[in-house]
């Protein structure tokens, strides 16, 4: 079965009474991905709390978009169930906390997602970031995912046209 056709009861208790969305202030937590929005976003319950999580300098695909799908598959595949650290950055206009998460044996879903070639690497958000740098560079040259296709169009371009 897949994420999309789970519920987490403790995600829907925390939606009814109003819990889902709780920004978080830079620093970390831990807690047990219970949703995955898309290849991008997810949910985390921390004690007894949903918070929403922004991958912080990638950005996935959107929905109906080439690889939109198959980047909220690989993230359910990778989070959904599991305790991941969040590594907090900062707090978005839609009240998510955008972060770094670390998977269980500390692999980092936001390099894994560019190293898939199923993300761009956000360089406006961290321009220095050498990690994504090589990882999107290594993605585009083996053609992995997005980079698969001539015209890949990034999401945030996609975005502008969907207004």
């Amino acid at each position: 079965m897949t994420g999309a056709a789970r519920f987490s009861f403790a995600a829907i208790a925390a939606r009814w009474f109003g819990l889902a969305g709780c920004a978080e202030q830079p620093g970390r937590f831990s807690g047990r991905v219970v949703r995955v929005l898309d290849g991008d976003t997810l949910e985390v319950l921390r004690e007894g709390r949903v918070h929403r999580v922004r991958l912080h300098a990638i950005d996935c695909p959107e929905r109906g978009q080439d690889f939109g799908a198959a980047a909220r598959r690989f993230t359910d595949e990778l989070a959904y169930g599991k305790t991941v650290n969040v590594q907090v950055v900062n707090t978005d206009r839609y009240g998510r906390s955008v972060s770094e998460v670390i998977l269980p044996g500390g692999r980092n879903l936001n390099l894994e997602l560019v190293k898939a070639g199923l993300a761009w690497w956000y360089r406006y958000h961290a321009p220095s970031d050498k990690r994504l740098e090589g990882a999107e560079r290594e993605a585009r040259s083996a053609r992995r995912g997005i980079w698969s296709r001539p015209g890949a169009v990034p999401p945030w371009e996609f975005r502008k046209t969907r207004r």
